[in-house]
């Protein structure tokens, strides 16, 4: 496959970044689209061009979260379930033009290149604090009963790697999708209750602090999250809110 790449270039947060355009050719289409990155950087390199493109990415394998990037206008590019490391090339068509951004959100500023900085998402978990848990010997799976369907959904919302597809597919910039996975999670166990009215009100309010927008229910996130997480968390943490502020 022969592409051409427009991708941003940005050298730090306060430079003015723009699009530059690159060729690769002969990419396989079983090739995944980080892979294709590294060849053309190798390129790069080998013809003294210009520097490599700054791309995040750890574990390769659609766990940590790292790689997200804004592909020919979605997330993660075209497929569906899927980050841009599991992403593969078969996707896109031979000449085909393809415009790689990172993410555009305001908690979410730009490093370098198509690298952004999500400590944000830090921020937000280290605000939900920790759960009361008994110290000493690892307690028996079982000694804590767990209803079937709660476990589930628990699961369900324990998937989220915080990638933040959600925010950059939300026209407000939202993390409701997000921050109601990490809050649903916990508020369907036993083991989340004690500190759980603290644990929402928390985090909802550290998100609003770091200029996160408002969900409108577009749907967008959950169109476009990677583990499919499903927006009947936001309306889930919406409750636990609700009743923290009250109670």
């Amino acid at each position: 496959m022969d592409l051409t790449l427009k991708i941003w270039r940005q050298e730090n947060a306060a430079a003015k970044g723009r699009f530059e355009t690159y060729k690769v050719t002969n990419i396989s289409p079983d090739c995944s689209f980080l892979e294709m990155l590294d060849i053309l950087n190798q390129q790069m390199i080998e013809n003294q061009i210009t520097l490599p493109v700054c791309f995040d990415n750890d574990c390769r394998e659609g766990i940590c979260g790292m790689c997200g990037l804004y592909i020919n206008g979605r997330p993660h590019g075209p497929d569906k379930g899927v980050t841009t490391c599991q992403l593969h090339m078969r996707k896109f068509k031979n000449g085909d033009t393809i415009v790689i951004e990172p993410w555009r959100a305001r908690p979410f500023p730009v490093i370098k290149d198509l690298v952004v900085d999500r400590s944000a998402f830090d921020k937000i978990i280290e605000a939900g604090g920790y759960i009361s848990v008994s110290t000493g010997g690892v307690p028996d799976a079982n000694s804590i009963p767990v209803p079937k369907k709660k476990a589930d959904v628990a699961m369900d919302a324990a998937a989220c790697i915080g990638c933040g597809a959600c925010v950059a597919s939300c026209k407000n910039a939202s993390a409701m999708l997000f921050v109601s996975a990490k809050v649903s999670h916990f508020a369907n166990l036993p083991q989340g209750k004690v500190e759980a009215k603290e644990r929402v009100k928390n985090m909802v309010a550290k998100m609003d602090e770091l200029g996160f927008g408002n969900c409108t229910n577009t749907g967008a996130c959950e169109a476009e999250c990677p583990k499919e997480i499903s927006i009947s968390h936001i309306a889930r943490m919406n409750r636990e809110f609700f009743a923290a502020k009250i109670l």
